[in-house]
């Protein structure tokens, strides 16, 4: 059996073209549009690669993309009297601070200052709460994305026993959560677990965000499971030969032995091309979402989102 494979470039572009409807639709009938602000505080290369690509396709959904780009020492008073002005500015819906910060600088503190109704990144404790609570809020953009995935595939999520592996504050934790809502049967696992593999064997759907190349293993998989990898990681590709200087090219793999995992599963996301795509794609749809709300206008339904 060869798994289904799940495009999250497929699905992400149709997510793309039904926000950039809806923003029309916005502007036409209300002379609204959505704007989204992204600070950049120092010069992380992979930092600078996200905003760029957040920048591009805010643009061609038809969105107003606001970057501020602030130098590694930027003071926490004039980052957080940045975060102050967008949040009183009627122009800006969502504000995103890039993450990680340089180490001067508290995160938290920094995540909190941003308005709630504005938090399109999903991280502010009341978002958090919210979501927990099984309430609507803003939803973190990679586990949105991980959703929309799993509708792809399930229908009705009722039911299902889902293993997250990993329990950090972006992905693991707010997955857990979405799926408890769904009314799935959780379980959570991280770095002190003592036993995934039979937790994995038990589970019709296995969501890992761990950071850890192929950790996933094809006889972790319950056959026909549906496996969603998160996990992005640079690893060395000898196959592929040497760069100019010398030093061995790289590969984007995930957290799942791919090869031999989709050979058990049912459906299966690919890295690249799988999760990743779908979580610029929902910042959109946070965007959008945060500007109605903020206009007290109508949602519009973006496939389930």
């Amino acid at each position: 059996m060869t798994a289904q494979l799940i495009d999250g470039k497929a699905l992400a572009s149709t997510v793309r073209g039904t926000v950039k409807d809806a923003v029309a639709q916005l502007k036409a009938e209300h002379g609204i549009t959505p704007g989204l602000a992204v600070v950049l505080v120092g010069s992380d290369p992979a930092s600078e690669v996200y905003v760029r690509s957040k920048g591009k396709q805010t643009i061609e959904a038809g969105m107003n993309s606001f970057e501020f780009r602030l130098s590694v020492d930027t003071s926490e008073k004039e980052l957080m009297g940045l975060i102050e002005r967008l949040n009183t500015d009627p122009e800006v819906h969502g504000i995103l601070v890039q993450l990680p910060l340089p180490a001067h600088l508290d995160s938290k503190l920094v995540i909190n200052a941003i308005h709630p109704h504005k938090d399109v990144d999903g991280f502010h404790t009341t978002n958090v709460g919210m979501v927990g609570t099984g309430q609507d809020a803003i939803v973190p953009c990679t586990p949105r994305g991980c959703m929309m995935m799993l509708a792809q595939i399930y229908p009705d999520l009722r039911g299902k026993t889902a293993l997250v592996i990993g329990h950090s504050n972006i992905v693991g934790k707010p997955m857990g959560r979405l799926l408890l809502n769904a009314d799935c049967t959780v379980i959570v696992s991280h770095k002190s677990s003592t036993n995934i593999p039979e937790l994995a064997r038990m589970s019709d759907i296995i969501v890992v965000a761990a950071g850890v190349p192929g950790l996933v293993k094809a006889d972790w998989i319950k056959p026909g499971a549906t496996v969603i990898d998160v996990g992005i990681n640079r690893v060395p590709a000898p196959e592929n030969g040497f760069k100019d200087d010398g030093t061995v090219k790289t590969k984007l793999v995930g957290d799942v032995d791919f090869d031999a995992a989709k050979e058990v599963a049912g459906a299966i996301t690919p890295v690249p091309g799988g999760v990743g795509p779908m979580t610029i794609a929902c910042l959109l749809v946070n965007t959008l979402s945060a500007c109605c709300n903020l206009n007290s206008l109508p949602e519009p339904v973006l496939l389930g989102a």
